[in-house]
């Protein structure tokens, strides 16, 4: 059959977003490949999800997520008019896309990074520009500005390197680039600080979360986005009809609401990475600095390659990240922070390896 008759050629030339492998539940596993939170979300929250009510499913939700504009405008100081929200924040990033990238317009990153954005890039026609991080994971700034980019990309703390790039150098960016500026703080809640305060001063500037993470959500799928209201109304234009379901609604407003009751979870997270870069570095692994919930760890020197370790972890019962079709990845893992038992079991399993 030849379906080159009928489908885009946008489309035909995508290789298309791999996530992460999702168990079965057939064995169990120790699941570190892709960055959920390992702890549940506060009781109020799940409390919040018991208490539908149920005779209403048979009607559509608020078409624009006004209860959750609202409470997210209380916790995070911004008005509602300020705020859209979206089925997870890759939703956000369609929206983006189909708001901002006309077709042929250039989408530019520094990369590597999340991979979706080019997905989402060709399935608008738009011209996608990676440029390399400097040596030391350092923003490759004027390279960037050089794209004059309808869209700019920036994940802070970047995926997969959990790094962050300095607020100042996000300022540049926006005062420099001629596009809009989007910066994804998908881990932000676990970093030293988060890119909020420049929606005052940077009209151009974009950002978006997600509960995927931090929220301990991502079985709903809820995202943030951040802007002026004339932006965030524009945005409003192209998102889908209904497009955040009832239940993700009321958890959202009850995360919203108990951002505290998640701060003993964010404090286990990040004393568990620091731990984690540690071990590993004393095992001959390359970690980074991260602000994020994994570290990305290049495999010690010796016969065992990147897709090696990945193969005999999962062998241990283990699930980890390998990005083999990254030439500049291929010998690094990125591994999310679990549990103090899940960081123990690692470290027994790497250490059988290495022995």
């Amino acid at each position: 059959m030849n379906i080159r008759r009928w489908v885009r050629p946008e489309v035909l030339a995508m290789a298309g977003y791999q996530p992460g492998e999702q168990p079965d539940g057939a064995r169990p596993l120790i699941k570190l490949n892709t960055n959920e939170n390992p702890y549940d979300a506060p009781p109020a929250v799940l409390q919040a999800l018991t208490e539908v009510d149920c005779s209403r499913l048979r009607l559509y939700p608020e078409p624009s997520s006004r209860p959750v504009r609202e409470a997210a405008a209380a916790a995070y100081g911004l008005r509602p008019e300020q705020i859209l929200v979206g089925n997870g924040s890759d939703d956000l990033l369609t929206i983006l896309m189909r708001t901002f990238v006309a077709p042929g317009a250039t989408v530019c990153v520094p990369e590597p990074t999340y991979s979706l954005y080019h997905s989402l890039c060709q399935l608008q026609g738009g011209h996608f520009v990676g440029i390399p991080w400097h040596d030391g994971w350092q923003l490759p700034l004027s390279a960037l500005l050089a794209q004059q980019a309808a869209l700019l990309i920036l994940a802070r703390p970047n995926a997969p390197s959990g790094h962050v790039v300095p607020l100042q150098q996000v300022a540049a960016l926006c005062q420099q680039s001629p596009g809009i500026v989007v910066l994804d703080e998908a881990y932000v809640d676990f970093a030293d600080d988060n890119g909020l305060a420049l929606l005052h001063t940077e009209e151009n500037l974009v950002i978006i979360r997600t509960f995927s993470k931090s929220m301990a959500l991502a079985g709903l799928r809820i995202g943030l986005a951040f802007a002026s209201p004339a932006l965030i109304e524009q945005m409003h234009k192209v998102r889908d009809s209904y497009n955040v379901n009832r239940l993700s609604q009321l958890a959202a407003v009850a995360a919203l609401g108990n951002l505290a009751a998640y701060q003993p979870s964010l404090q286990a997270i990040r004393q568990q990475r620091q731990r984690l870069s540690s071990a590993l570095r004393q095992r001959g692994f390359q970690v980074p600095d991260s602000q994020a919930n994994f570290v990305l760890a290049t495999v010690p020197p010796g016969p065992r390659s990147g897709a090696d370790w990945l193969a005999t972890l999962r062998q241990e019962g283990i699930l980890v990240r390998y990005f083999g079709s990254d030439p500049a990845l291929r010998q690094q893992l990125r591994i999310t922070i679990g549990t103090p038992e899940e960081m123990q079991q690692l470290l027994a399993a790497i250490d059988r390896l290495l022995a």
